[in-house]
């Protein structure tokens, strides 16, 4: 009897601390739900943030600066500008037909530059060669005889002919030494010519060219105007008249 009683008893406090407890826990069920609607969750502002949204759900007006976007060149339009295209070739052979984009001038210049090289070497190189052996043939000394290797097959040199090879290695010598200053001019010529060329191109390429280019040949008299109308038929002629339209 007294473990039933003990067990009704127990029974009794548990519904009675349930019935005290559901009304409170209810209560703090839906203050809790109230601020969860009230109260959005920090990463979902963040996200929203993020993706341009404020947090009444607007999109933000994002300003973007046009100082730092890149402008594409159009290259259809585009011209070049004389001062740097002459600057570029100054400081760069050909570097102002690449500015200019005629890329087909290139060989052309730099071939110019190359053979130019070529021919101030081998000029030099037979100019001092040359110059050895007529200074070999004037001296007195019997061990110098570098002048043999410019003789032809069979050749020797003699008391009879040595004024002679005197005179053949002179003019020689003085041939590829002008030879040797002329590759210099030249090819400092094709440099000069490359900066014309670089700075004269950008010019014209600024120069405004009627879409109606044509030309025009037409049969016309020439009269010669003397007041006198018929000796000025008398020395008129036929010719042809040329118009160009630019």
């Amino acid at each position: 009897m007294k473990t039933l009683r003990y067990i009704i008893m127990k029974a009794g406090l548990s519904a009675l601390l349930l019935i005290v407890m559901l009304p409170a826990a209810a209560q703090h069920h839906a203050k809790a739900k109230q601020k969860q609607v009230t109260e959005p969750d920090t990463m979902l502002i963040d996200s929203a943030r993020i993706m341009g949204l404020t947090k009444n759900g607007q999109p933000l007006a994002i300003k973007s600066d046009s100082s730092h976007q890149h402008k594409h060149r159009d290259w259809a339009t585009w011209k070049p500008e004389p001062k740097r295209a002459l600057w570029l070739a100054l400081v760069l052979p050909g570097a102002g037909q690449i500015y200019n984009r005629k890329y087909w001038k290139l060989p052309i210049f730099y071939g110019g530059f190359v053979g130019c090289a070529y021919a101030l070497r081998w000029n030099n190189m037979m100019y001092r060669d040359y110059s050895q052996a007529y200074l070999d043939i004037m001296d007195n000394d019997p061990t110098t005889e570098s002048y043999n290797k410019f003789l032809h097959l069979g050749s020797t040199i003699t008391p009879e002919n040595e004024d002679k090879w005197k005179e053949v290695f002179r003019k020689r010598k003085d041939r590829y030494r002008r030879w040797r200053d002329m590759s210099v001019f030249v090819m400092i010529g094709i440099y000069g010519l490359s900066v014309v060329d670089a700075y004269v191109d950008a010019s014209l390429s600024q120069f405004d060219i009627s879409p109606n280019l044509s030309l025009r040949v037409s049969p016309t008299v020439i009269t010669n105007d003397t007041g006198n109308s018929l000796l000025a038929l008398r020395q008129s002629g036929i010719g042809l008249r040329c118009s160009i339209n630019f």
